[in-house]
C-alpha cells in the first residue's frame, strides 16, 4: 500500500496542507491515520466533497435517509 503525507495530498488535490490536517482532524478523510505525529492516507484517497457544495448537501440527505 503506497501512502502519501498531507503535504503530497494538498498538492494532488490543489488545497493547503493545513485544510488536509483539518480535514483528518474532523474525520472528513476515513481512511487517514496518523503515524507518530503526522497524518497519512492511501494514495488512492478521494478528495472530500467540500459540504458547502450543491452535491455535498445532496449526498448529505440522501445519507440521512
Amino acid at each position: 500500500m503506497d501512502l502519501i503525507t498531507t503535504k503530497e495530498a494538498a498538492e494532488i488535490w490543489g488545497i493547503t496542507i493545513r485544510r488536509v490536517q483539518a480535514l483528518c482532524d474532523n474525520r472528513r478523510i476515513p481512511s487517514a491515520f496518523k503515524l507518530g505525529d503526522i497524518w497519512v492516507m492511501p494514495k488512492d484517497t478521494p478528495k472530500p466533497l467540500d459540504g458547502r457544495t450543491k452535491a455535498a448537501r445532496a449526498m448529505s440527505q440522501k445519507n440521512k435517509r
